[in-house]
């Protein structure tokens, strides 16, 4: 029996595109469950009280959709990565649980200003900003408002916090 050698050539595309789709396959999962194992590690650098509520109970959907700090309720909450968010309505929470990274507050939660000299700082909840589909929350006190040196050079702080949390936080 003699073997075509275009039929050869065909069956040797097939097998290596076959191998190629199995590779693509199981490759998939494991990219997938390496994300996430990065997130959980990095959850461990979050500003959280000890309930692992972030935010101090703020719902982070309010932030982009209302522009306003709106406190949340026990009632209307989800996890991501093992943090606890609390959400003012059911409506939020289904917009976080749909595109929940759209939502989550920068550098953990902790105050930005102070992320771009490489520290966690506690923030007021209150006290934030939205820029480029990001959350950004800052310190703030009777004597100081961290807000305003971020607004000084926000090219520049962003820069710098992003480079800090990525050591920090690996994120």
């Amino acid at each position: 029996m003699k073997s075509n050698p275009s039929t050869l050539i065909g069956f040797t595309r097939r097998l290596v595109l076959l191998a190629a789709l199995a590779v693509v396959m199981f490759a998939m999962p494991v990219l997938s469950v390496a994300g996430d194992a990065t997130a959980s590690a990095a959850v461990q650098h979050y500003n959280l009280g000890a309930d692992k509520v972030a935010l101090k109970g703020y719902d982070p959907v309010g932030y982009f959709t209302q522009n306003a700090a709106v406190k949340g309720k026990q009632e209307f909450n989800a996890q991501q990565h093992g943090v606890t968010y609390y959400f003012a309505s059911d409506e939020n929470k289904k917009l976080f649980t749909t595109a929940p990274d759209k939502y989550v507050p920068t550098y953990g939660g902790w105050c930005a200003t102070a992320m771009a000299r490489g520290e966690k700082v506690e923030i007021d909840p209150t006290n934030f900003k939205v820029t480029k589909g990001r959350l950004f929350l800052f310190f703030k006190a009777f004597y100081a408002n961290a807000q305003k040196d971020w607004n000084k050079d926000e090219p520049n702080q962003t820069m710098k916090a992003d480079a800090n949390w990525k050591k920090i936080a690996g994120e």
